[in-house]
């Protein structure tokens, strides 16, 4: 299992979940975060630093956001590693 970035996090991308992933499965989009799943631990710690709780497990992932699942997993490959805080964008 890994973690899903989500809606939430659209045109918002704060950068909190980010600095504290201790395998840096994070990636920068233009308007959002999404988790490498390949790189991800499923350690958790990110979930709790998103202040906009954009951040679910695989298996727990809204159904109406079903689709960033595999978002972030085609969107990951292409995308640079972000381990440091940034301004958000909202």
């Amino acid at each position: 299992m890994t973690y899903v970035v989500t809606e939430p996090c659209v045109k918002c991308r704060y950068t909190d979940c980010a600095i504290v992933c201790p395998v840096e499965a994070f990636r920068l989009d233009e308007e959002m975060l999404v988790i490498d799943p390949d790189t991800c631990i499923d350690c958790d710690v990110c979930v709790p630093e998103c202040p906009v709780e954009a951040i679910f497990p695989e298996d727990k992932v809204p159904e109406e956001w079903s689709h960033y699942t595999q978002l972030n997993a085609e969107k990951a490959p292409n995308l640079p590693v972000i381990s440091e805080k940034l301004d958000p964008l909202c």
